[in-house]
């Protein structure tokens, strides 16, 4: 499984882009995406909570850079490892989650 740490997400999202538009895929629920949320330029967004993956799998282009966004990176690591076994190869976990890019990378990002 690949991990991207916090520091280097937005090098990632730049260096993506030339495959196409990256995606921020952000497995938590829809109330923990209002409470904080990362958001990039050069990225698209999608809230598609841990539980509903496997029946929206169709949304997903396996083609696509994706990295996986939770609150301390563990439902995002089970999210990266169901979307390699169904092919998906530019797929990448948060290292530590939105809790930790609130504390290295964007205090204005609130901890929760």
């Amino acid at each position: 499984m690949k991990q991207l740490p916090v520091t280097e997400v937005r090098q990632w999202a730049s260096e993506a882009a030339a495959e196409g538009e990256p995606l921020l895929l952000d497995v938590r629920e829809p109330w923990e995406v209002q409470l904080a949320a990362i958001r990039i330029p050069e990225a698209g967004t999608l809230n598609l909570p841990m539980g509903q993956i496997p029946q929206r799998l169709a949304e997903l282009d396996p083609a696509q850079p994706i990295l996986c966004i939770c609150h301390h990176g563990m439902r995002s690591a089970q999210v990266v490892a169901f979307l390699e076994r169904a092919g998906f190869e530019s797929v990448y976990n948060l290292a530590g989650g939105i809790d930790a890019w609130s504390t290295r990378v964007d205090p204005g990002v609130p901890r929760y």
